[in-house]
């Protein structure tokens, strides 16, 4: 069968561009006017070169996808460039980021709500909590039985909201910034050396959508157009998380937050209703994203069919998440840590390395190959470098 030939069915364009925006706008963008802060007005040109840099292993994937019709999905590719070992490798990184995404959705409903009601306090099984903590475990406690659900469609629909809540978002923060008097008058610093590691490992995490992308090409009417929606999906996502960066840090300069709403002056109605549209989407995500996780260790135990064993793991899976958030409450360098170690793999090393194993011809000195060598170069720096002051700033902070 031609991978490129239009098949009769499968998602329009228009569905597929809307499929793979939605999958690229995550929370990052509530952490890109921190990622800014951390590394200056000129980090926002390396915010451009990880674009371009995760648009074209984007293609990369797509080439090796063509080169085998059975392979329909990220781990797929790993098998057939390294093997078990390498399926196996793709499939365990996905999995991480999946679960530390998790992890980041509690913290986030903890921060968010106890921005808004500050003087929360919380009394569970004799135990005095302070209001963030407490909201970890409502939030936690409200996700829980959507967790047990077997058909997910509904709460797929409320999660499709990505683009337009990250569209609601950057209008409210500017709302406040033009109309609430919060105004644009930070200047900021031109570079910050000291935080590029972190501006660059946020900056990846934005673009970790790569453990998709060979689903969504596999699902297309028509995959000559993939790279067309690519450039659409990227070109999208790099301007919204371009305007809130530069926004965000003219509002609140080197004091932005990690998650900009936790700089909103609260008492206004539209600092509120951007937190209100970052609270909802977590809630109807958690269970979507913890489903492959819970998929995958209920076929590896082999007990798919037993309910009471699903409900089981799925609520031990959301009691770890619960008792990481509680620890490690720090939601800007737990982002920082996924996207160094997890997403930069995931979305510059991997699939070059795939590329390369794949095609043999590609590994003759040519542009391409230079290209390549240089995505690897960057990816395993920002891996290496990333996760070193990732972890560091997490121990220094416990």
């Amino acid at each position: 069968m031609d991978p490129h030939k239009p098949s009769k069915a499968g998602s329009s364009f228009f569905r597929t561009c809307f499929n793979g925006v939605n999958a690229l706008s995550g929370f990052g963008i509530l952490s890109i006017p921190y990622a800014l802060a951390k590394g200056g007005w000129l980090s926002l040109m390396l915010l451009f070169v990880l674009a371009a840099i995760c648009f074209y292993t984007g293609l990369l994937l797509q080439r090796c996808m063509d080169s085998n019709s059975l392979v329909r999905t990220y781990p797929d590719v790993g098998e057939l460039a390294f093997g078990l070992k390498g399926r196996m490798l793709i499939a365990l990184f996905m999995y991480l980021e999946l679960y530390f995404v998790a992890v980041e959705f509690l913290i986030l409903e903890g921060d968010n709500l106890g921005k808004l009601f500050p003087q929360a306090k919380f009394h569970i099984a004799g135990l005095k909590l302070g209001g963030k903590s407490g909201f970890v475990i409502f939030s936690a406690l409200v996700i829980l039985p959507t967790t047990w659900l077997r058909n997910l469609g509904v709460l797929a629909y409320v999660s499709v909201g990505g683009v337009l809540a990250s569209l609601i978002l950057v209008f409210s923060v500017m709302w406040v910034g033009a109309v609430d008097g919060v105004g644009f008058h930070e200047r900021g610093v031109v570079m910050n050396w000291s935080g590029m590691p972190t501006t660059l490992s946020l900056f990846a995490f934005c673009y970790s959508g790569h453990s998709v992308f060979p689903t969504i090409y596999a699902s297309m009417a028509d995959k000559t157009k993939f790279p067309r929606f690519l450039s659409v999906s990227f070109v999208m996502c790099t301007i919204i998380y371009g305007v809130m960066a530069v926004i965000g840090y003219l509002m609140f300069g080197e004091a932005t937050n990690s998650q900009v709403t936790l700089n909103l002056p609260v008492e206004k109605m539209s600092s509120k209703l951007a937190i209100y549209t970052t609270l909802i989407n977590p809630l109807a995500k958690y269970a979507l994203i913890i489903t492959p996780i819970v998929n995958a260790i209920e076929d590896w135990l082999q007990v798919s069919k037993n309910r009471f064993i699903g409900i089981l793991i799925r609520t031990l899976l959301l009691i770890s998440t619960v008792i990481i958030a509680l620890t490690v409450p720090f939601f800007g360098y737990i982002v920082a840590l996924t996207g160094s170690f997890l997403s930069s793999s995931a979305t510059m090393v991997l699939p070059s390395l795939c590329y390369l194993k794949i095609f043999k011809s590609s590994r003759r000195w040519s542009v391409e190959l230079v290209m390549i060598l240089a995505i690897l170069v960057v990816g395993v720096l920002i891996a290496v470098i990333g996760t070193y002051v990732s972890m560091k700033q997490i121990i220094t902070s416990l």
